[in-house]
């Protein structure tokens, strides 16, 4: 019941954190407001589009496939309403560039078909619905609607919801500190795809000598790859995609001028959910891999010193 009932935590948290970091931030003004409402229908429309075809086509994927798009969609909308001042236009960018390449791991991974309701579903839903939790449909049907749909899609326009604090505070001139936030952003984005690249091409080439039944020898072996950024990081692409998203909060920090503002409920609740994701995908690679546990005592989760 630990997965059962840290998703009834997640999504309370979802609940409360925003509202409560929203009535103790400046209230917007009525252009922001006016963005907040649209890009708010718009991920409802999200919530209700994977929540229906994820029960007709039994592929809970749904999410993955429009988590790297939905927020270029917000950028751009809110940086229509701020009539495509700096700030915000370069904001907008990364997150084009964020949302582009993540669109391109996905894609090669099998994620989007010609039938764009089909395609490879992330493996983690598959074991998860085997648990004993979620015998029986209507317990995968209210964990899909709530969690998976619900709250990822809510979680998606969190995170990219310090645009709209950029948009409230647009007469700000673009400073320096304005520049270097977008270059720490792109330094991540480059990180992340250096990580990605490293596990597909390890896992492609691993999975090759599968298929042609070749003898797996040395790192292929041991099935998982601990080279390359992977010798620091066991989740080298969480850890970027956290920071990422820290990154783009501190565009709302330049614009305001305010270290704390109810934005940042976005990346906080990102962090607390690669938490939780990361516990479950090495909870699958322990199970699958031996030598799995002594990656887990020398190398640290997202950051850190490897150990000898």
């Amino acid at each position: 019941m630990n997965i059962v009932r840290t998703a009834i935590l997640l999504i309370i948290t979802l609940i409360i954190v925003p509202i409560f970091s929203f009535y103790f931030g400046t209230p917007l003004n009525e252009v922001s407001t006016t963005a907040l409402i649209l890009i708010s229908k718009i991920c409802l429309g999200a919530i209700i589009y994977c929540f229906v075809i994820g029960e007709l086509t039994g592929n809970n994927s749904q999410v993955d496939k429009l988590w790297s798009l939905l927020p270029i969609v917000y950028a751009w909308v809110v940086a229509y309403f701020g009539d495509f001042s700096l700030r915000l236009v370069i904001m907008a960018i990364l997150v084009s560039l964020w949302g582009l390449r993540l669109t391109y791991n996905f894609s090669r991974h099998g994620a989007f078909t010609i039938r764009f309701w089909e395609g490879k579903e992330d493996y983690r839903w598959a074991v998860l619905r085997a648990k004993p939790e979620f015998q029986g449909k209507w317990k995968w049907t209210l964990f899909n609607l709530f969690f998976i749909c619900g709250y990822q899609q809510i979680l998606i326009l969190l995170f990219t919801l310090p645009i709209i604090i950029a948009l409230q505070f647009n007469e700000v001139a673009f400073t320096y500190i304005d520049l270097l936030i977008g270059v720490l952003m792109l330094f991540f984005i480059i990180y992340e795809t250096i990580a990605d690249n490293q596990h597909w091409k390890f896992q492609s080439l691993k999975w090759k000598k599968i298929n042609n039944k070749e003898k797996l020898e040395g790192d292929f072996k041991k099935g998982f790859l601990d080279k390359g950024l992977w010798a620091f990081s066991r989740h080298p692409n969480y850890f970027a995609e956290q920071a990422i998203w820290i990154s783009f909060y501190l565009f709302s920090i330049s614009a305001s001028n305010q270290w704390l503002n109810w934005s940042i409920a976005g990346c906080l609740l990102l962090v607390v959910l690669f938490q939780g994701s990361s516990n479950f995908s090495e909870e699958i690679s322990a199970e699958k891999y031996p030598l799995y546990s002594e990656y887990q005592k020398k190398v640290p989760r997202f950051l850190g010193i490897r150990k000898k």
